[in-house]
């Protein structure tokens, strides 16, 4: 099991304050954990303003070659572009243009891993955190949860087979849960040059928690079992760790990563030409 968990309280000038825990555990039947994950935490008051915080997990799809090697290297490339970007720029555009290039990057490792190449493919969530807003960015089945006021709502929506016939209309939502081709896959990093990515943003305020994580979690914890156990919990490492442990005591075939992000304080902002200002 891989933890880590940090307070970050920047002086009051960088507005936004956040509290964070991550953990990974290869679950219990896997010989080998496939997940990765990676935040980007800025240093200063300025990185705060021009750049934010990142978050991100990815999950190395399952039945392939190298799923670790893919879910490394998405996570990877999204940290080193997250640093070099632009200050200032859009997260949801950011976040975009950062994971188009890691399932290039994903792509192009598997094609010259050996003379003929081989498939290697990872899902991935992000999220980008400045000021009051938050920017998601995700492909696969990987999720984003907001836990706000004891209730876990979905931020992304998964990329399955079985999940686009039920927004189609060919199946029912009871028919989905139980069809054995739930978490086939529609889209992942790594199968093409191009793949599309879905991007939202949202406003946060004080006392909102996300949480980020594989499918090893959201597949064997309901949302309202997520709310529960994060909101009754002491902090964000205990609420981290009793996660991993249900998903392991009711599943536990798949490997589990989980990111928690608590938002302490917000500083309010409005737009006016793609600039952000201070509203008091």
């Amino acid at each position: 099991m891989t933890s880590a968990f940090g307070s970050f309280n920047q002086p009051q000038s960088a507005g936004l304050e956040i509290d964070y825990a991550q953990i990974s555990d290869p679950g219990r039947v896997r010989g080998h954990n496939e997940d990765s994950f990676g935040c980007v935490i800025p240093e200063s008051p300025s990185r705060a303003h021009t750049h934010g915080w990142l978050f991100s997990v990815a999950d190395g799809v399952g039945g392939q070659d190298k799923g670790e090697v893919a879910s490394q290297i998405a996570i990877e490339t999204l940290k080193t572009g997250f640093r070099a970007a632009v200050a200032g720029e859009s997260h949801p555009s950011l976040l975009q243009r950062l994971v188009q290039a890691a399932n290039i990057q994903v792509y192009e490792a598997g094609r010259a891993a050996s003379p003929g190449g081989v498939a290697i493919a990872t899902t991935v969530v992000a999220c980008a955190l400045r000021f009051d807003r938050l920017a998601v960015a995700h492909v696969g089945d990987s999720r984003c949860y907001l836990v706000r006021q004891g209730r876990a709502t979905l931020l992304t929506r998964d990329h399955t087979v079985v999940n686009d016939q039920v927004r189609l209309g060919v199946l029912s939502a009871k028919e989905a849960a139980q069809s054995e081709a739930r978490h086939v896959l529609s889209r992942s990093l790594g199968n093409d040059l191009f793949v599309g990515v879905e991007t939202s943003d949202h406003q946060v305020f004080a006392g909102d928690i996300l949480m980020l994580c594989s499918d090893g979690l959201h597949g064997a914890v309901e949302p309202h079992e997520i709310a529960q156990i994060i909101t009754r919990s002491s902090d964000l490492d205990s609420a981290a760790r009793q996660l991993v442990s249900l998903a392991n005591e009711r599943d536990g075939q798949d490997n589990i990563t989980i990111q928690l992000i608590r938002v302490r304080g917000v500083e309010r902002v409005g737009m006016y030409r793609g600039r952000p200002y201070r509203l008091r």
